[in-house]
């Protein structure tokens, strides 16, 4: 197997898991860790080369997340999204490169449309006394605690993966 073949499972795996963690995350601390984020843009530069992208892909990607940095900073500046999820939703843009930029926002906007629609449903019941003891989902059953779009992200990315660049190295 050539070097390029390794970074690219390497690359799946760690994107795949890191993006996983940041959804769970989300969910339980309604945060995205500003070391997460770092990793994967860190990541992403180290492995982007390893795989054999070129520079034209790995500048449209670069070009595509920056694009998307300004408008999750926009969305977090109104106070529509949060810090956290106003940085890794360019990273995973960055990741997933320019031709999936489209397509993982729309799907982000989807998942999140059902999340935001499950999390009012869930907050208009009173919440189990089984669940009233754990912080997470008593945080999540506050109608001010927001919507953690980290559990839109996530699937989202993972949904796309296998169209991906890092997947076409290893074919």
């Amino acid at each position: 197997m050539m070097i390029s073949t390794y970074a690219a499972w390497l690359a799946s795996i760690l994107f795949a898991g890191t993006m996983t963690y940041a959804g769970v995350k989300d969910v339980a601390t309604m945060t995205i860790s500003n070391r997460l984020v770092a990793v994967l843009a860190i990541a992403f530069a180290l492995l982007a080369p390893a795989v054999g992208l070129d520079v034209a892909t790995i500048a449209s990607s670069v070009l595509a997340a920056s694009a998307v940095l300004a408008c999750s900073f926009a969305f977090f500046a109104l106070g529509w999204i949060g810090g956290g999820d106003a940085k890794l939703l360019p990273v995973a843009t960055l990741w997933l490169g320019a031709d999936l930029a489209l397509p993982f926002l729309v799907y982000v906007s989807v998942i999140g449309a059902a999340v935001t629609v499950a999390l009012i449903q869930f907050r208009r019941v009173p919440l189990p006394v089984v669940l009233e003891k754990r912080d997470w989902s008593s945080r999540l059953h506050e109608p001010q605690s927001g919507i953690p779009y980290g559990a839109a992200m996530a699937p989202a990315a993972l949904l796309l993966l296998p169209e991906s660049h890092w997947f076409s190295a290893l074919l």
